[in-house]
């Protein structure tokens, strides 16, 4: 299992969502670029970028922050937050990132979605945020039609090879993954799948990786000391 340690980009800075809120948000760091050598030296082979602003807006309004956190580093790279055209994707391509993950866009604009798996093939994923059950979009704040399940079985069907799927309700509340979801998840589906949301101790990294699932993120455990990346990546092989 490869882990993703994440950082979640808002006005240039480092920061997490509790629940997925922008109401309750924390500076972590003002220099991302930082905190992705901070990684390296950890041993991380990999890195989640999420453009906050960009989940609610559609645009790259931090770019030049994802320039500098690439150039600062050598570790395969996955970026998601508001990619809605073929533009931002390609956009995102030639700035050196390794795989662009789709969201609202994947739900709500099915020719865009089958588009871009056509061109950009495996650099596609897509993130599915599950709420109460059902797949969110728009940075978290709305439900969409799609029960969860039904939405990964069409997104297979479709092409895709690698889903990033998020339990809201975990998200920051640093009170444990859903591992019942995720073994649901790899048991039902031949995708990769990448745990999103209350990765929170060594225990839950131990747990994913016994159940052979393709990744894991961590975010906020990392920024509040309550997982060693190091630990973590040596578990998770």
């Amino acid at each position: 299992m490869l882990i993703f340690p994440a950082i979640d980009l808002f006005d240039g800075k480092a920061v997490r969502l509790f629940k997925g809120n922008y109401d309750e948000m924390t500076v972590y760091s003002e220099n991302p670029a930082e905190t992705a050598r901070t990684f390296a030296s950890q041993n991380a082979e990999c890195i989640h970028l999420v453009d906050l602003e960009g989940a609610k807006s559609g645009t790259t309004p931090n770019m030049e922050t994802v320039k500098s956190i690439i150039g600062a580093v050598d570790l395969f790279s996955e970026i998601g937050g508001g990619v809605r055209s073929i533009e931002v994707i390609e956009k995102y391509i030639n700035a050196g990132i390794d795989r662009v993950i789709l969201g609202t866009a994947a739900v709500t604009d099915e020719e865009f979605l089958l588009r871009a798996v056509d061109r950009y093939k495996e650099k596609i994923a897509v993130g599915v945020d599950i709420k109460d059950g059902f797949v969110a979009v728009k940075g978290w704040t709305e439900k969409s039609r799609y029960n969860a399940f039904d939405f990964c079985e069409k997104m297979q069907n479709i092409g895709v090879g690698t889903l990033i799927c998020t339990d809201i309700s975990k998200d920051g509340a640093m009170q444990g993954t859903n591992l019942e979801l995720y073994k649901t998840l790899s048991e039902r589906y031949s995708l990769n799948i990448t745990a999103s949301g209350g990765v929170s101790s060594i225990d839950d990294v131990r747990k994913l990786a016994a159940m052979n699932i393709y990744g894991a993120i961590i975010g906020k455990a990392w920024y509040t000391g309550s997982i060693d990346l190091r630990e973590a990546v040596e578990v998770a092989k």
